[in-house]
Order: C-alpha cells, then sequence, then structure tokens
C-alpha cells in the first residue's frame, strides 16, 4: 500500500482530524515507515505456531465483569466531548 497526499486526506475525514499543511509529507513519510514495518511481518513463519498464542500458564484469568456505579466519571467524560447527549458521544458518519 503506498500512502500519499490522496491517502492522507481519506484518513483525516475517517479521523475527523486536521494536519497541518507544513506537517503533511512529514505524516506521509511516517506512515509510510509504519506501514514497511508491518509488512516485515508477512515474512515470518507461523506455521509451526498455534492459532492462538498466551505468555500466561494456563491462559488469561477470567474476573467478573461488574460495572462501576459511580456516575461521576461518565459525566465527566461525556463533559469534555465536543458532543454529547442522553449519555453518548455524538460522533459524524463516516460511512458514504
Amino acid at each position: 500500500m503506498k500512502v500519499d497526499l490522496e491517502l492522507l486526506a481519506k484518513l483525516e475525514k475517517l479521523s475527523n482530524l486536521t494536519i497541518a499543511d507544513d506537517k503533511r509529507e512529514e505524516v506521509v513519510s511516517q506512515l509510510s515507515k509504519i506501514l514497511e514495518y508491518v509488512e516485515n511481518l508477512n515474512e515470518l513463519d507461523t506455521s509451526g505456531l498455534e492459532s492462538y498464542f498466551s505468555t500466561l500458564r494456563g491462559g488469561t484469568p477470567i474476573r467478573e465483569d461488574i460495572p462501576k456505579s459511580s456516575q461521576e466519571i461518565s459525566q465527566a467524560i461525556l463533559k469534555s466531548a465536543p458532543q454529547a447527549e442522553d449519555d453518548f458521544f455524538i460522533v459524524p458518519a463516516i460511512i458514504e
């Protein structure tokens, strides 16, 4: 995949970010380097590995999922959001 200014414009739109004109070439270069690094993973021989892998003996420990009952945390987070309504973030649609 080639990263160019056209792809960067699409990424800006999808991420709802704006990159300054003087930083655009630098960001394209950085994204290209990141993709080159990730493409190196295709060269790894994973044929002898199981489809799952864990560094923990016995797998990942399971814990009970207990939600926090305090509304203060979510209210504080929603206050700093650009747009929020009825305890939800409002974000622009990205599917056209």
